[in-house]
């Protein structure tokens, strides 16, 4: 059908998810399908009675994390209404049957978030962070393939029956099954979403803010720049026109090319999707969903566009800056009632929707007005701002000495050798330390191939320019600051647990092992009064035994030449193997400061070598569904305490992804200490597969840790501790554009928003890293 394109106007928003909307698929005439990070799917179908709105009609619970694709299965004999297959966060591929709300199949296999949902007849295949394709087939895995050698975000399949993939390698890959038949190059950023474009080829959504549209045999037919930050999404519909989503709150309408309408959101909007209509649907971070159309008929009333205009002109000041200083935090025009100081001093003031600068005239003794103060587009609000005026970077330098921290402002245009001569003068510091400030311009600024010139001498010191890379003879080298990362940042939790220094791992060393031992006491009576587990129970001398290694425990300052038992080590490993889950806790409490001892972890070593590993064993049996909260805390507290001695490396590295896929619901947990014990194990893993250079292992923690930022119900600290370990992952792993492909950069935003001071810090943190080039 011909569209002949006129401004697209507010239909109806769709209402009722609590956090960002984050995908759409169209369901044929059935309805609309919507995702979000609240973990839901939710079902939309059209108001029969005045077809315009769109009601909620079921909401699919399944996934543990953020829901993202999704795809739509048309009515056939086992989904006579259709199905929804969606992707999450959680690893998870989910297929629900509309009909009942049922969800029938849990597909498990990827090891990192699904980014991408396609159907290929009965099958499904999936795209995900972990690199991989994945086809399924009747609820079974039937093949798995690298198909790109980073993170795959996006994946659709073309008429013709081939797939193409987008990802963070800054490609696109058309796909005849499991041969790359051809890799498309062009984009300077991840390729976050890819579509359809009718009797034309295939058009894709980047981080460096353009859409592209390609032929299948690869050559670029067009490119489309228009957006100020991260494309997430476009589609396109067969009447020509393209919509796509930004992180610059806008959804854009292009046509041949153009950018003909903008439509502004209070909002990322995350997707975009045409009805067969030609209106359009999209995804919004405010939770809503809205629908815009063409046809006059079905344009929203009065009422709702001017409460909708109302919300856009709010959310357009919140986010105004001028001056570098957001719109709303200007003072009105009675400041102009208050004398100058000083001839020509200025103020800025909001009129309206406008900044408008004034200059005092000592003369006359009044505010002259200068004029309107103007920022520039939305891309001005990414830039970091000094004193009122923007650069491209502006970095925390801590010089050391007690000296408090200093703000080195820098453009990438600017002559590195002249900034850090005016910052060294200007802030009154010596001379001596200019080669650092440019090593650490050069460095952090990703400007490796800058060449200085060679007939350059240094007017302070005669010789030549100092050359990136050459050694230092200053020790005192400026480096950003940051309060709470990297690895130094594990000196704040001193105050909440105790600390092996040496590793900059947390443990849990403190017992209540009176109270373990009174618990044990208990449970040990109640399995001698039933006569079915009698054969269970200990006798007087196991007790006894019992308390001898709680002594040992208790006696810390003879650790380096206290021992154990065989006979001490049989009983634990007797109660952790045969007394019932319920009674698992206080035993699990001994075992975790067991291994705090040095002689107590070597003997369970050669019991975690064996073919029947004590520790794996146990973990399943606390993570067993339903879970007691006891259970979960004491086994997270001793899996941690493994990481004080380094001995078990090479074990928590083998089954790294046993032990977070084991424990990851703990992140959902209502029982803070749980948290607080999950955060913990995160952490450490952190920190361990940093010093490994492990980036598989990185992402998957680095995952963990995003899940546990975004958790609303999480407490303060287990959610500092989730953060701590993002921004150690950013700064010194391998894993920093994972994070930025994760929208790290919104949960800093977030993180730098909350009246708890660590968490304001640590987000700030994360931010700065993630400027960082």
């Amino acid at each position: 059908m011909d569209i002949d394109f006129k401004e697209y106007q507010l239909r109806c928003q769709l209402r009722g998810h609590e956090d960002d909307a984050r995908g759409i698929c169209i369901c044929g005439n059935a309805g609309i399908a919507t995702s979000s990070r609240d973990r839901t799917v939710r079902f939309w179908t059209l108001d029969e009675s005045q077809k315009r709105d769109y009601a909620m009609s079921k909401i699919l619970l399944g996934h543990t994390s953020f829901v993202g694709p999704l795809a739509w299965i048309p009515p056939n004999e086992e989904f006579p209404e259709g199905g929804i297959v969606s992707g999450g966060m959680d690893t998870l591929v989910l297929v629900w049957n509309l009909a009942t709300g049922e969800k029938v199949k849990t597909l498990k296999g990827h090891k990192l978030q699904v980014t991408g949902i396609a159907l290929d007849g009965p099958d499904i295949v999936s795209a995900s962070v972990d690199c991989t394709l994945r086809r399924w087939r009747e609820g079974q895995q039937v093949e798995a393939w690298e198909a790109h050698k980073t993170a795959i975000q996006a994946i659709v399949k073309l008429p013709s029956g081939e797939f193409v993939t987008g990802s963070s390698d800054m490609t696109l890959k058309l796909w005849k099954g499991k041969s790359c038949i051809h890799t498309f190059l062009g984009h300077t950023d991840t390729v976050r979403g890819v579509a359809v474009m009718p009797n034309l080829g295939i058009l894709s959504a980047s981080h460096d803010g353009t859409v592209r549209l390609w032929a299948v045999s690869g050559e670029l037919l067009l490119e489309m720049a228009g957006h100020t930050s991260i494309v997430y999404s476009v589609d396109a519909h067969v009447s020509g026109l393209i919509v796509s989503g930004s992180e610059d709150c806008s959804a854009k309408i292009w046509k041949d090319g153009v950018c003909v309408q903008n439509i502004e959101h209070p909002g990322c909007v995350w997707d975009v999707k045409f009805l067969e209509n030609g209106d359009i649907v999209t995804a919004c971070s405010d939770g809503i969903v809205r629908i815009w159309t063409l046809d006059h008929d079905k344009i929203a009333d009065p009422v709702e566009l001017d409460s909708f205009a109302s919300l856009i002109s709010h959310y357009k000041i919140s986010r105004k800056r001028v001056g570098g200083l957001k719109l709303e935090d200007l003072p009105g025009l009675d400041a102009l009632k208050t004398p100058g100081t000083s001839d020509g001093q200025t103020k800025v003031v909001r009129e309206g929707d406008n900044g408008v600068a004034y200059a005092w005239n000592m003369r006359e003794q009044k505010w002259d007005k200068i004029g309107e103060v103007v920022d520039g587009p939305d891309d001005n609000m990414k830039r970091p701002i000094l004193d009122g005026v923007q650069y491209d970077h502006v970095f925390d330098v801590d010089i050391g000495d007690g000296e408090p921290i200093r703000k080195l402002p820098y453009n990438r245009s600017d002559n590195p050798y002249d900034v850090a001569d005016k910052w060294l003068l200007n802030e009154n510091l010596p001379l001596s330390y200019r080669q650092q400030v440019v090593e650490f311009i050069l460095q952090n600024t990703g400007q490796r191939d800058f060449t200085p010139d060679p007939l350059f001498r240094d007017p302070y010191t005669g010789s030549s320019a100092y050359v990136p890379g050459a050694p230092s003879k200053l020790s005192d080298v400026p480096k950003p600051s940051y309060k709470h990362i990297p690895k130094v940042i594990f000196l704040a939790f001193h105050h909440f647990f105790p600390l092996d220094f040496m590793k900059g791992m947390l443990v849990f060393d403190i017992a209540q092992f009176d109270g373990i031992l009174k618990k044990i006491a208990e449970f040990n009576n109640g399995l001698l009064s039933d006569p079915e587990k009698q054969h269970l129970s200990l006798n007087e001398g196991d007790m006894s035994r019992l308390s001898a290694i709680v002594k040992i425990l208790k006696d810390t300052s003879h650790y380096h030449s206290s021992t154990f038992s065989e006979v001490d080590v049989a009983l634990m490993l007797k109660l952790l193997k045969t007394w019932p889950v319920a009674m698992l806790f206080p035993v699990v409490d001994i075992m975790r400061m067991i291994v705090l001892h040095p002689d107590g972890v070597s003997r369970l070593l050669q019991y975690v070598k064996a073919e029947d590993d004590i520790v794996i064993e146990l973990i399943k049996k606390v993570t067993a569904s339903p879970p007691l909260p006891a259970n979960l805390l004491t086994g997270l507290r001793a899996v941690t305490n493994l990481f004080k001695n380094s001995c078990y490396n090479e074990w928590l590295l083998i089954h790294r992804a046993e032990i977070l896929d084991a424990f990851s619901s703990c992140c959902l947990s209502s029982n803070k200490n749980v948290q607080m014990s999950y955060a913990t194990l995160i952490l450490n893993y952190a920190i361990l597969l940093i010093e490994k250079k492990d980036e598989e292992g990185q992402s998957q923690v680095l995952s963990a840790a995003l899940e546990m930022a975004e958790e609303g119900t999480l407490d303060s600290d287990s959610r500092f501790r989730a953060l701590v370990a993002i921004g150690s992952l950013m700064l010194e792993g391998l894993v920093r554009s994972v994070a930025l492909d994760f929208d790290v950069v919104n949960i800093a935003k977030v993180a730098k928003a909350s009246k708890d001071t660590k968490i304001a810090e640590v987000g700030a943190d994360i931010e700065l890293v993630a400027k960082q080039n």
